[in-house]
């Protein structure tokens, strides 16, 4: 199924970027590059499932207004995302408090860098069936 191709593209370019923020921060509030590494690699495997959940549940979505979607879409994401980080970042830190501020600090820089992503994404015609092409060339012109 070509949409579902799309999916898992957008699933793992996001994860890269992601990834690499988390382990940044988390090494910075910690101050460890171990924990910072653990976190990000950890999250790899978390948040691909969860996003790509999400990517599912979103692509069903009646919300055609790109702004409006974008916007919705990532103030979803981004609440997913940070109890996961805030959770993986407390246990692994064995320091609540350490996981909540990884988890602040990501809802900051990952909101931006996620809404960008989307934006990126939404002009990318990969996976997409000629019926979805037709409307989003329909809608630019």
């Amino acid at each position: 199924m070509k949409l579902s191709r799309r999916h898992v593209a957008k699933t793992i370019s996001w994860r890269l970027i992601g990834s690499l923020d988390t382990i940044v921060l988390s090494w910075l509030i910690s101050g460890n590059f171990s924990l910072g590494l653990q976190i990000g690699f950890l999250e790899v495997i978390t948040k691909m499932i969860f996003y790509y959940i999400h990517e599912r549940i979103w692509f069903k979505s009646s919300i055609l207004n790109s702004n409006k979607r974008h916007l919705i879409k990532t103030f979803s994401w981004r609440a997913i995302g940070t109890l996961d980080t805030f959770i993986l970042g407390s246990i692994i830190t064995g320091n609540p408090l350490t996981g909540l501020k990884i988890g602040i600090a990501e809802v900051f820089s990952k909101m931006l860098l996620y809404f960008g992503h989307e934006k990126v994404w939404y002009k990318i015609n990969y996976g997409l069936g000629k019926e979805i092409k037709i409307k989003r060339m329909k809608k630019t012109s």
